[in-house]
């Protein structure tokens, strides 16, 4: 029986504490009981990269993704810009939690691959409420990772990144064409009429979290501004 072992800590600004584990050849980043992310279930980060790219209309994307995780959402995203011909794009990364940069670099550097390297990627180690309201028409696609969805755990503050105003700064920071997408542990019918009243065309998109049809279901809005 593998046994899980504590690698490291981290206290969230204004928030909880997240442990990252091993268990045998996975890593696990838990908060008290909760496993809120692990190698093993990967695929609807993925999706989330993988589903906004293919909403996109256009050669050299700038795609902010809020929360780097284990970086499943970015690796996809620059696997996706390799894949395609003529398609560069660049990635504007917001981590608010320093020892999650510092774990991808360590002991989840293989994990990594190199992501955080990438020519292409741009590191902000800072609340992505920040880079969104600093960013009028700066970006095509804000892919959302953060605090399990907008029902959130690890910190209240971030609770005002799906609120009114906090949807309001997203809408802004879009160009012309662009789409915001929120991944989310569970489905949520009222944030759905949220995105809808903040002036969004809503696409909510169940994905499970592993590729085999398996795992818990989670769920990825795409929005586009009206």
């Amino acid at each position: 029986m593998l046994e899980r072992k504590l690698l490291g800590t981290a206290q969230v600004p204004g928030g909880a504490e997240l442990q990252l584990f091993s268990h045998g050849r996975d890593f696990i980043i838990a908060l008290d009981r909760n496993e809120l992310m692990s190698t093993r279930m990967r695929f609807s980060e993925e999706q989330l990269a993988e589903l906004t790219l293919d909403r996109l209309d256009t050669p050299d994307p700038h795609i902010l993704i809020g929360g780097y995780g284990m970086g499943f959402t970015l690796r996809a995203a620059l696997a996706r810009m390799d894949a395609e011909s003529g398609t560069r794009g660049r990635v504007t990364l917001a981590e608010l939690v320093p020892e999650i940069i510092e774990w991808a670099r360590g002991p989840m550097v293989d994990v990594a691959q190199g992501c955080l390297d990438d020519p292409r990627v741009e590191l902000q180690v800072a609340d992505v409420a920040k880079v969104i309201s600093a960013g009028k028409g700066r970006y095509d696609a804000i892919l959302l990772d953060v605090d399990n969805g907008p029902d959130g755990l690890v910190r209240p503050e971030n609770d005002g990144i799906y609120a009114n105003a906090g949807l309001a700064a997203a809408k802004r920071a879009l160009r012309p064409g662009g789409v915001l997408a929120i991944w989310s542990a569970a489905p949520d019918p009222r944030f759905t009429r949220q995105l809808t009243k903040a002036g969004f065309d809503v696409d909510p998109v169940e994905v499970r979290a592993r590729p085999n049809g398996k795992g818990p279901r989670h769920t990825i809005w795409f929005a586009h501004p009206r």
